[in-house]
Formats: structure tokens, C-alpha cells, sequence
């Protein structure tokens, strides 16, 4: 009978290893298979579930599951209950576009940690952001660190892989004042005109913003409620998604420019708008706007500036909310009133992206500080 280190029995089929975990072998029609825990118990719970699956034909061989097989079963059966299902879609993204065909084929077994240093390495030379790598270092490590747990291989390969120092991400792209006058000029004839009002003035997210309903708006208290993000699916069309965070589900207090921004795209689409459930910023049949439509319009209005002399460069419609949130500071707003008004988790995470005041700003507060002395 095997015994622990501390010389106490263990049950049969059960054996302590070397760094301490514990290993259960499970005999079937002459072959033998292995589980591990960190506990007897969670040993003999794997032990007993695996006999099951064994009498009844539906073990699979960890040696024969493929990363591609192992992601679908940890989607399907850990993460789809317990996250977002705009979190579902990135995942899949995530693994469909970078990892399924690098080294989505490999036996989960046969991944060691030089393919996954590999893999990295590979991304970098493809120009991939480091923000992205780690993006997906992540989603690799808990989808592998939830196969080791099962028992399906001994150790997960992704801790000993280094993360390469990759290609650094560009700093956020910002409006000057005068950039974000000429913008909003050139794009006053767009049908998009209101909504990249509201935006602008609100710092929403492009999701937030296009999920927006005129129920949301509630004038008594002076409110605009944030409790939806806007999202699409092949397969699915579109469907609305718990805000990105707890903090991101928030009340931003409506100004009389954004009451006004409202009444002109009620007044633009007449009655079809004034359904209480209906999206304040929709298609003339109803249809939602798609986050492509929202960038393909900020696109032609750009072309237009640089058509008409004037070098704009190429934008995504998250500028406008870190337009709105350098507005908020340049013009004196607490950095703990801007992390509630962005939906912010951490006040760190605040400060983090918008420290970078404009130099005018800089030399503002020195002026102010000099007078101390």
C-alpha cells in the first residue's frame, strides 16, 4: 500500500508524487490511465468520473484531444455559464484568427512550452501588439490550466513560455480642440451626425452608445441610464450584452446639449423613434448600427477633410471617448467624477490612460504650482 510523505496510507490506486500532488491510476481492459490532484479527495472524485466515462464508451484519450477539441469542451462547459456572451464571441475571435491554425491541431498532450515560446514569436513578426499577445497568452493559459486540472496533461505549457517584448502599442489617439472642431463640421451633413455628438460629449462606448434606447433617457431625475452594450454574432445577428464591467452599468448626468442632440434624432426618424424600447440611433427601417457602419461613416468623413486639404489621420470611434475624457480633464473635472462618468473599475485605471494632459495643460498646472514657492 502506497503512503504519503507523512508515512499516512493512501487508498489503493492512489500514490504521492515528487511535488506533492497526488496521482490515481485507473485500469481498463488492460490499459491504464492517470488523473491528478492536489487532494486525495479531488483524486478519488477524478478516479470515480473517469470509471464512468470508461464503462460507458465516453472517455477520450488525453493523448488523442487536440487544442482545438480541448478549447470548444472548456468554452462550451466552463466559460459560457459563468461569462458574457460578447466574451464568448472574443474568445472564439481570439482562437479562430491566431491560435486554430498555428497550433489549434496539436495534441494537447504534445504541446510543450518551446511551441508556445514559438507560437509568440511568431505573432511578433507578424506585427501583432504585445497588448494582443497577452490578450491571447491568456485565454491559452486558463484553457490549458483547466486541462491540467482535468487531468488531461501533466503540466500547463504556457507558464514556460516568456512573453516577447513585442511591438508597442501606439499611445491613444486624442482630438486637438481644432481637430475636433474641424471633424464634427465636415460631418454635419452625416446621418451619423447626432450620434458622434452624443458620443463626444458622453465618452460612451462605441457598443454603449449604439445600444442606447430612449428608455435610458430619463428626464426627471436628469439621467442618461447605462445598462446595455450593443453586440453582433454571425449566426446570431444582434443582441445586447451586460455592460463590460459592474461599474460600466452607470447614470451620467444629461446636460441640456445632450438633451437637444436626442430631440434632433427623435425629430429626424418621427414616431419610428418614439418607442420607449427602440434604439435612439438606428437605420431608417429600424435596423441597428453596426460597429463597421460607425467606422465606415468616421472613414468618408475623413477622406473628405484630406480630400479638402487638410491631413486628418484615420480614426477608430473609441478617439471620441478619450476625446471626451482629455476634454473632461483640460477642463477641471475630478479624476474620480471621469472614472464613474467612463465606467471605470479602478481609479488607477483612470488615471493610467488620461495623465497625459495636453501641454498646455502641463504648463498651466507648473504656473500654479510656482506660486507655492
Amino acid at each position: 500500500m502506497a503512503v504519503d510523505k507523512n508515512g499516512k496510507p493512501l487508498p489503493p490506486g492512489i500514490r504521492q508524487r515528487s511535488n506533492g500532488n497526488y496521482e490515481g491510476r485507473v485500469k481498463a481492459d488492460y490499459q491504464s490511465y492517470s488523473v491528478y490532484g492536489d487532494t486525495v479527495t479531488e483524486v478519488k472524485k477524478k478516479m470515480t468520473d473517469l470509471r464512468y466515462k470508461l464503462e460507458h464508451g465516453e472517455f477520450i484519450a488525453s493523448s488523442k484531444i487536440t487544442l482545438g477539441e480541448w478549447f470548444k469542451t472548456w468554452i462550451e462547459q466552463y466559460k459560457e455559464n459563468r461569462v458574457k456572451a460578447g466574451t464568448i464571441i472574443f474568445y472564439n475571435d481570439y482562437f479562430n484568427y491566431y491560435i486554430k491554425d498555428s497550433i489549434g491541431k496539436k495534441k494537447l498532450a504534445d504541446i510543450r512550452g518551446e511551441h508556445v515560446q514559438k507560437f509568440y514569436n511568431d505573432l511578433v513578426k507578424k506585427g501583432l501588439a504585445l497588448s494582443s499577445i497577452k490578450i491571447i497568452s491568456a485565454i491559452l493559459n486558463g484553457c490549458l490550466k483547466q486541462a491540467m486540472k482535468n487531468g488531461l496533461i501533466e503540466r500547463n505549457p504556457v507558464p514556460l513560455a516568456t512573453l516577447p517584448k513585442g511591438k508597442l502599442k501606439s499611445g491613444h489617439r486624442v482630438f486637438t480642440k481644432e481637430e475636433q472642431d474641424i471633424f464634427m463640421k465636415y460631418a454635419q451633413d452625416s446621418y451619423l451626425y447626432n450620434m458622434f455628438a452624443l458620443t463626444i460629449r458622453t465618452g460612451l462606448r462605441s457598443g454603449e452608445i449604439r445600444g442606447l434606447k430612449l428608455s435610458d433617457v430619463d428626464k426627471a431625475a436628469n439621467l442618461l441610464h447605462i445598462q446595455r452594450t450593443l453586440k453582433y454574432a454571425t449566426g446570431r445577428g444582434y443582441f445586447e450584452d451586460i455592460p463590460k464591467t459592474a461599474t460600466s452599468k452607470r447614470d451620467i448626468p444629461l446636460t441640456k446639449d445632450m438633451i437637444a442632440i436626442i430631440e434632433k434624432e427623435k425629430q429626424a426618424y418621427g414616431e419610428k423613434v418614439l418607442r420607449m424600447d427602440g434604439y435612439i440611433f438606428h437605420l431608417p427601417d429600424g435596423t441597428p448600427i453596426s460597429r463597421g457602419r460607425f467606422q465606415n461613416e468616421i472613414d468618408r468623413i475623413v477622406k473628405r477633410i484630406n480630400e479638402a486639404g487638410t491631413r486628418f489621420g484615420r480614426f477608430t470611434p473609441h478617439c471620441f471617448r478619450h476625446t471626451f475624457a482629455t476634454r473632461a480633464i483640460e477642463n477641471g473635472m475630478k479624476p474620480q467624477t471621469l472614472k464613474t462618468i467612463l465606467g471605470h473599475s479602478t481609479l488607477a485605471m483612470t488615471m493610467d490612460l488620461y495623465s497625459h494632459v495636453l501641454p498646455t495643460t502641463r504648463a498651466e498646472e507648473m504656473e500654479l504650482i510656482a506660486k507655492a514657492f
